[in-house]
């Protein structure tokens, strides 16, 4: 994976000292001018990282007076910048404690649906990645990754992310310790390459009650006519 823009790596970092409390409830961030000089970006890349900070839920902004850390902040999934970082980064900033991601990849056949998905037969296969998240030892994230085997342009440029509450697939339950009837967030990705085509869908079930909120920015074309 490419290294994640500044701003995201900078409010990864500011994530980390506020999860740790070196930065505690109610404490000012240093200036903007400060943390420009400190990370050796513009103050406009700075922005950007307070920005992706307030939307995390960790941080407000008094107008005139600075940043400061939320009295309680909150654990808020934030796209699309989720994307651009590995899982042991996205997750390890959320949290103080030791995280464990593991990984396991084979192929399968596709099957219907995944056939319908990627316009390809049900007797092809795909490549199938499981994902599993430990956080202090406690399971909180699980995933199913398919991506096409065929000669398809791989580079996705569209992200699609469907959030949902509905009873997970049963390992996903299991791992998660939750019972088998009982529903928890889930995020259906689908990723699609310049022709359009879906090059890669993922499954993520996450613990229950682990967010506060979901939220997504995207940038609007302009009307330039």
């Amino acid at each position: 994976m490419a290294s994640p823009p500044a701003y995201v790596a900078i409010a990864g970092k500011l994530t980390q000292l506020i999860r740790r409390g070196d930065l505690p409830p109610g404490a000012q961030l240093p200036s903007l001018d400060r943390l420009a000089e400190e990370h050796g970006v513009s103050e406009i890349v700075i922005r950007q990282a307070m920005g992706l900070l307030r939307r995390s839920g960790l941080v407000h902004t008094v107008p005139r007076k600075g940043s400061f850390v939320a009295v309680r902040p909150q654990l808020i999934r934030v796209s699309p910048e989720r994307q651009k970082e590995s899982a042991e980064t996205s997750f390890g900033n959320e949290s103080d404690l030791a995280v464990a991601v593991e990984r396991t990849g084979d192929h399968v056949l596709a099957g219907d649906q995944l056939a319908e998905i990627f316009g390809i037969k049900p007797s092809d296969n795909v490549a199938h990645t499981v994902t599993s998240v430990r956080e202090g030892g406690t399971p909180i994230s699980i995933s199913d990754t398919y991506e096409a085997g065929d000669d398809r342009d791989i580079a996705a440029v569209t992200l699609e992310e469907t959030l949902e509450d509905q009873v997970p697939a049963p390992g996903h339950s299991a791992w998660l310790g939750i019972p088998a009837d009982a529903s928890t967030k889930t995020v259906r990705q689908r990723y699609f390459n310049r022709a359009g085509q879906v090059v890669m869908v993922s499954d993520i079930t996450y613990a229950r009650d682990r967010y506060a909120a979901f939220t997504f920015t995207m940038t609007l074309p302009t009307d330039e006519s």
